[in-house]
């Protein structure tokens, strides 16, 4: 608060000179009009009145006991420091007395003006319309105009512009400014309508005002159209004298657009060294990606000493953040901390919200936390750049626990922890913290809803997930991208690959992730020519394919085994549209030759890769030399995968699988013990399936589930159909060397086959079957399955770990290639 005025004694009380007493308020009013805040804004209403407006209130009683009558320039005085000063009922009280002689057009202005600033525009508006003509001026409409303009309200201010006009009142460059600041606030302004404004100015001899060209400048800006850029140029060129909100503006405009080069030579041809056009020039190649180039401005601004502040700051650690240059964003904060900005509180936060990010995206968590816990005042964006940061960390409990302490939860709030839930293998929560935020009375969001629908297809769950759709349908969010492609990919993961094409057909606008996400589907579910044919759709449609395009298109080809065409595509992915293939590109391919036998064709790719082979290469080699019983080269393969990733407990599993298959036990006992040495423990073989809106799962030789002794019996019960169909247990998938009887037993007790079994028991009759399983299904579970849709004559649907299988009357949709 700033000091108040020294004090001076008011004449005494019987002193009969009007003027003297006239003027001597006047002096007194005059001298706390001095200190007032220098804002546009009234401060808020409190309980306690300011030292300022006590000095005031006994200003205006001395002025009443006195006796004064005040004139209209001392009355018109008192009623805009009571507004200026936050007691808009005084003010209203003092204007509403002088009628029906009522105050002139600057009290009415000053009240305008207040509402205006403290939010109450309804009240400027009706106080407007109510000041009769007489009482208004230019000064009174361009109050009105610019109390829109500041709210972003243009259409109501371009009718008050348009009620001067029709009063007669003659509009100046402070009317010009409002009305077209207020214009560029329109959403879809056409570049007709600013063309007609321009006119306007042109006809009224403001142009040349240096606020109304660039007023000007920037309502061509905001209006999206290529010739309205050209436009602004002109009024650029034209301009007499420029200020620094002039060059900004263009910078600021060009850098909005993507025209980066346009507002670099701009920023080249500046008249003057203010910082706010360096900022904005830094703030432009951070928004561009630009991310080297703002670096480079921040350092030739800091070596011919441009002063920087925190827009500054802000905009360089943004860029050391984005582009991963974790260190110099900590030489940036070291900078800060030495040169120690004065920063108040308020503008220091944007700097401190950006280093939270910078440290928790840099794996500094902890340091990003104690920055947190350091700001005195924090903001939403603070709480979600720290629980953001848990989150990408994966420290999904401290994560929780920053979201249940936020004393204001916004929607992105819920969005982070929603998804941060589902992408770290959590969906059941996530779906929980939804139903939490709608019970809170929170409206979810298209990706709050894309987030959730995600967290039903990682459960496989249909009917929940078909639940969540209806509501989306209700809240009008079915043309949204992000939440139709999940839906599209939910009903592929849970099984429904019809719906999920019909999601496909019916979104009004598909972009390139919705193609990719449906040739994804066709080709998990076995659909391989159909997802060639979708492809080719895309590319007729003029969709040009990304590197995610081909590697779905590549997978389709896999799980097909159409290998001729698989080769095909990974050419064209060269040759026709220059992407180079990556090493999950190559992965897909040498898998594709693995699984059909062309092991040696497979490692002549491998040896020719311009890289060295990452675990994905080895893991796809090992898998076919698995199948086909190339015992080299899988231990070979098995031996590279060991040095990088020695805790994957899939190799081990793989060559012991290997081994098993010829009857190498001693093999196989030495890599089990050689996973015990090194602490690695196979992932426990898991299935669920969604029975009346309820997930049940069940682990291999599972005891533990309420009803698992009757999922036995009728197992035992349904194996016999499936004898008498020719089904015999293929012991080789059991390995250990124990007694065929204890390997059959084993086979029985794989979790896939417990959860079809439940399916079987407690769905409708001639239901789909629908299980999910967390590794790859085994050969005897396959064979079992097979058999058992026969036996019941009912449609089973099993995905694994790399996809889904098909059961009906005896066949899998993998027609036994997987």
């Amino acid at each position: 608060m700033p000091p108040s005025p020294p004090y001076t004694p008011l004449l005494p009380l019987q002193s009969f000179d009007v003027a003297k007493l006239a003027n001597r308020f006047a002096a007194h009013l005059q001298l706390l009009s001095a200190v007032l805040p220098k804002t546009s804004a009234s401060p808020p209403a409190t309980t306690s009145p300011t030292p300022l407006l006590r000095r005031l209130r006994a200003l205006h009683a001395h002025v009443l006991a006195s006796g004064f009558k005040p004139r209209a320039h001392i009355l018109n005085r008192l009623i805009d420091l009571y507004a200026k000063s936050g007691d808009l009922p005084s003010a209203r009280c003092l204007f509403d007395a002088a009628s029906p002689a009522p105050a002139d057009a600057v009290a009415a202005t000053s009240l305008v003006n207040a509402y205006a600033a403290s939010g109450h525009l309804p009240l400027a508006r009706r106080l407007f319309d109510r000041t009769p003509l007489p009482a208004r001026d230019t000064v009174f409409y361009n109050a009105m105009i610019s109390s829109y303009a500041r709210a972003g309200d243009g259409l109501p201010a371009l009718v008050v512009f348009r009620e001067m006009l029709q009063d007669g009142f003659r509009p100046d460059n402070y009317t010009f400014t409002g009305v077209l600041s207020a214009a560029a606030a329109i959403i879809g302004l056409e570049p007709a309508h600013c063309g007609q404004l321009h006119c306007s100015v042109v006809k009224s001899g403001t142009e040349h005002a240096i606020s109304v060209s660039n007023a000007l400048i920037s309502l061509y800006f905001k209006c999206d159209s290529p010739e309205t850029a050209v436009l602004a140029r002109e009024v650029f060129d034209r301009m007499v004298e420029r200020d620094e909100l002039t060059w900004t503006t263009m910078v600021v405009g060009y850098v909005r657009r993507g025209d980066i080069g346009e507002a670099r030579q701009v920023f080249d041809d500046v008249e003057g060294r203010f910082n706010v056009i360096w900022n904005a020039m830094i703030s432009g190649y951070v928004h561009c990606g630009l991310f080297l180039e703002a670096l480079e401005m921040f350092r030739r601004m800091y070596s011919i000493g441009i002063p920087l502040d925190e827009f500054t700051y802000t905009s360089v650690l943004s860029a050391c953040e984005s582009a991963g240059l974790f260190n110099h964003g900590k030489a940036v904060h070291a900078h800060i901390i030495r040169s120690g900005p004065d920063f108040n509180p308020v503008s220091a936060l944007p700097v401190e919200n950006v280093l939270i990010t910078l440290y928790s995206n840099g794996g500094k968590i902890d340091v990003a936390k104690r920055i947190f816990d350091d700001i005195e005042r924090k903001d939403a964006v603070s709480w979600n750049a720290i629980l953001t940061g848990y989150v990408n960390c994966g420290h999904i409990d401290d994560a929780l626990a920053i979201f249940n302490a936020m004393p204001h939860r916004h929607e992105l709030a819920w969005l982070v922890m929603i998804s941060g839930f589902v992408h770290n293998g959590l969906a059941e929560e996530g779906l929980k913290l939804f139903s939490r935020m709608r019970a809170e009375g929170a409206k979810p969001c298209d990706y709050m809803y894309a987030s959730t629908i995600a967290a039903c297809g990682e459960l496989g769950a249909l009917k929940h997930g078909q639940q969540i759709h209806a509501h989306l349908i209700q809240f009008g969010y079915q043309s949204s991208n992000s939440a139709g492609n999940a839906l599209l990919t939910m009903y592929a993961k849970c099984g429904a690959v019809e719906e999920a094409h019909i999601v496909f057909l019916v979104m009004p606008n598909v972009d390139s992730i919705s193609w990719n996400a449906m040739i994804a589907a066709l080709g998990h579910h076995g659909h391989g020519r159909e997802a060639i044919e979708l492809f080719e759709q895309m590319i007729g449609e003029g969709i040009f394919p990304d590197r995610i395009t081909f590697l779905t298109i590549l997978s389709a080809c896999n799980h097909a085994g159409l290998v001729d065409e698989g080769f095909r595509y990974f050419e064209s992915m060269k040759n026709d549209y220059g992407i180079i293939p990556g090493e999950d590109h190559y992965a897909q391919l040498i898998d594709l030759l693995g699984r059909a036998g062309r092991i040696g064709e497979a490692w002549d790719m491998i040896k020719s890769m311009p890289s060295e082979p990452g675990p994905s290469i080895w893991e796809a080699i090992l898998s076919g030399c698995r199948i086909h019983g190339d015992m080299d080269l899988g231990i070979h393969a098995a031996e590279q995968l060991f040095k990088m990733i020695p805790r994957h407990d899939g190799t081990y599993v793989l060559l012991s699988n290997i081994y098993a298959a010829i009857g190498r036990w001693g093999d196989v006992a030495r890599v089990r013990k050689l996973m015990k040495d090194r602490g690695v423990k196979k992932e426990p073989g898991c299935s669920w399936i969604e029975v009346a809106n309820k997930v049940h799962v069940f682990l291999v030789n599972d005891a533990r589930h309420p009803e698992v002794q009757e999922v036995y019996k009728f197992l035992e019960i349904l194996g016999v159909k499936m004898r008498k169909l020719g089904y015999v247990p293929d012991t080789k998938f059991v390995l250990h060397d124990v007694e065929s009887e204890k390997k059959e037993y084993a086979l029985s007790t794989h979790s896939e086959k417990l959860a079809v079994g439940y399916g079987l028991l407690k769905l409708p009759a001639g239901a789909t079957v629908i299980v999910l399983k967390n590794l790859r299904i085994c050969g005897d579970c396959h064979t079992a399955i097979m058999l058992m849709s026969k036996a019941v004559d009912r449609e089973i649907i099993v995905r694994d770990v790399k996809r889904f299988h098909h059961f009906k009357n005896g066949e899998c949709s993998c027609r036994n290639y997987w």
